[in-house]
């Protein structure tokens, strides 16, 4: 038991200064607003510290928990933890929020105050997500994060942002009502909302495949998994630069969190089972999704189905179950929610400036923007899976647990690095090299000190995990034995 309420701290904190920025917050005193906001930002990221400095890389067992009553007549609690399986996406989100304030910092003219909570707001309830040990309060956050995202893609989105915002939000919420149906269940069955409970459940081959399909709707739905992925495309276009860092870095994670929390100690012999499935849809997202990015027009449209290759390679590592294709998934989602915040906010530094995101109307960006250009080419090596960044390490722990599970799936799944690097490397070239295209890409200014800053500290962050990512395996080793070890030990009565 934590003396120190530190998980709460990283919810609450950005949940009440979001919650103040509502009741206080106007565009008459927006410069306060940005302050307030990056302060709450910065608040909820230094309550998390200790998660890393005081993290034990030697056990499996839930640290810096917490337990309080919340509803009695359920036996539901309050009750808060993490592990090696979570640690690294709470830090990651309060990480990239303050990202996100940064970024919109002077962007957002209008409702700066509505703006800047919905993030705040949004960032306390994904922490939420990732920290909650109960199965209903895990789910109130779970549905919860919708609120505020919708919200951010529907007032503050482009053209199309009201269709966007309710197709995300109909995908998403009809997804995870059966997820509903499979907690009722579970609570029924152990007479308890505690995951850990359920994890110990003793349950037959027919109820554990009835509830993996259930929790599967709803994570395949978040991460997004083909085919229910098209909703990601529409609304990464429709949604602000901030609304789309939020999503590929943190929002897809839900999914591959819930299926290692959930999904494979509640029903570890339908995991095993289904398991063909799951590296099937993968494969199609690696191979398929990846031959589509490459066609995309829309640079946010190539980056989201970009997101959706990447993260089948999230999927693929947890379902061969050895330790180096789970520990190369984890790292892959880490990763990924650098990278893809990192590409974000570069096509957001150019939207700023020419307000389009389609690819014909660059050219010749290196011209008048070097600075911005040399950032960018960092970025898109990654997300293509360059040896020295972030992007390369989860891949190449994927890949050798896959050679381990079977060749052919590896070798299918190592297409990606040619798939990667073509839609990636094309992107950049169409956009970036050769002579200046337009005269509105010849009066572009390139990135200011706030912009600058802000593109360089991502850099550190995707070329330090790239070079050195063994806190991040470090913190995991553990977690993942004691899952490998729980999902080989059949649970059926």
């Amino acid at each position: 038991m934590s003396s120190i309420p530190i998980l709460s701290a990283a919810i609450w904190i950005p949940i009440l200064f979001g919650l103040a920025l509502l009741a206080f917050g106007n565009d008459r005193n927006a410069a306060t607003v940005r302050i307030v906001a990056l302060a709450g930002a910065l608040l909820g990221l230094l309550a998390t510290v200790p998660l890393f400095t005081a993290f034990d890389n030697s056990t499996a067992a839930m640290q810096f928990v917490e337990q309080a009553g919340w509803i009695d007549a359920l036996s539901a609690r309050y009750h808060l933890g993490v592990d090696g399986l979570s640690v690294w996406f709470v830090l990651l989100t309060a990480i990239v929020t303050v990202f996100v304030v940064v970024a919109g910092w002077e962007v957002i003219e209008g409702r700066v105050a509505q703006y800047m909570a919905s993030f705040l707001i949004l960032s306390g309830l994904l922490i939420g997500v990732f920290a909650a040990l109960d199965g209903l309060l895990f789910y109130v956050f779970f549905e919860a994060t919708l609120i505020p995202m919708y919200v951010i893609i529907g007032v503050w989105g482009g053209p199309n942002r009201v269709y966007a915002a309710f197709k995300f939000f109909l995908y998403t919420l009809l997804g995870s009502l059966l997820t509903l149906v499979a907690i009722v269940y579970l609570y029924l069955q152990t007479g308890s909302f505690s995951i850990l409970d359920w994890h110990a459940a003793p349950l037959t081959m027919r109820e554990q495949v009835l509830i993996f399909v259930a929790f599967l709707v709803a994570f395949a739905v978040k991460v997004p998994m083909w085919p229910v992925h098209t909703w990601l495309p529409d609304a990464h276009v429709e949604a602000p630069t901030g609304g789309s860092v939020v999503l590929a870095a943190i929002m897809l994670k839900l999914g591959a969190y819930g299926f290692v929390r959930f999904s494979l100690p509640i029903a570890p012999d339908a995991s095993h089972e289904l398991a063909w499935l799951m590296i099937t849809l993968s494969l199609v997202a690696v191979v398929y999704v990846g031959l589509v990015a490459l066609v995309q027009a829309d640079m946010k449209k190539l980056v989201a189905y970009s997101s959706v290759a990447h993260m089948g390679f999230v999927t693929l590592g947890f379902f061969i179950f050895n330790s180096m294709g789970m520990q190369g998934a984890i790292v892959q989602a880490i990763s990924h929610g650098f990278v893809s915040a990192a590409m974000f906010l570069c096509i957001g530094v150019l939207y700023d400036r020419m307000h389009s995101r389609q690819i014909a109307d660059y050219g010749g960006v290196v011209n008048t923007m070097p600075k911005f250009a040399a950032l960018f080419m960092l970025f898109a090596m990654a997300n293509a899976g360059l040896p020295g960044t972030s992007g390369f390490v989860g891949e190449f722990f994927v890949i050798l647990g896959a050679v381990e599970f079977d060749f052919w799936v590896a070798f299918a799944a190592a297409s990606t690095l040619i798939w990667g690097a073509a839609y990636s490397l094309w992107m950049y070239k169409r956009v970036i090299f050769g002579a200046v295209a337009n005269d509105h890409v010849a009066k572009l200014d390139d990135i200011g000190r706030r912009e600058f800053w802000m593109l360089v500290a991502m850099a550190l962050l995707v070329l330090a995990m790239g070079v050195f990512p063994k806190p991040v395996t470090d913190m995991t080793e553990a977690s993942i034995g004691a899952l490998l070890e729980h999902v080989a030990v059949s649970k059926i009565k």
